[in-house]
């Protein structure tokens, strides 16, 4: 896959709809050509503890001002425009942002999904690889990667990850 868009959320509680930060990377002809990051007003707007803390650091005095999904999506729409999503555990990513349109009542695109999780466990045999969380196919790839549960650094790493893998 030569052109896609990979995406990564985070959550401020247990609840799909609870996008608290999105983070997106176009990739045009295997080459990162831009990103796009927002924070989110989760729906429900409440915070988890464990997740804020632990997680990803986002806390409700981060979010209380930005604007609530559907805005932000308005905007990553047209970012996304035509081309396949890729996520790293595609299950959830997909799961929050189906649920979150719902929610506002917004069609989801149907350009495509990929999930990288999977094609790692396809292509790369268990046994050299300890898990296969987003850090370890980083570190096994040899791609740098920090700031994990930062939606931008996740799907920064993740577009990384498509172009090697994909």
């Amino acid at each position: 896959m030569d052109n896609f868009v990979a995406i990564d959320v985070e959550t401020a509680n247990y609840h799909p709809t609870s996008i608290c930060a999105i983070g997106a990377v176009k990739v045009i002809n295997k080459c990162i050509v831009d990103r796009f990051y927002h924070l989110v007003k989760p729906e429900p707007n409440w915070y988890v503890r464990k997740f804020s803390e632990e997680i990803h650091g986002i806390f409700p005095h981060h979010t209380d001002n930005q604007p609530c999904f559907d805005k932000v999506w308005k905007e990553l729409n047209h970012f996304i425009d035509n081309l396949p999503l890729v996520a790293h555990n595609k299950s959830f990513d997909e799961r929050c942002i189906r649920a979150t349109c719902r929610t506002y009542q917004i069609d989801f695109p149907e350009n495509g999904f990929y999930c990288t999780l999977a094609a790692s466990r396809h292509q790369i045999p268990r046994q050299l690889c300890s898990s296969y969380s987003l850090p370890q196919i980083c570190n096994f790839l040899g791609i740098p990667f920090n700031n994990h549960h930062n939606a931008l650094a996740d799907a920064e790493a993740c577009a990384k990850i498509a172009i090697s893998i994909l």
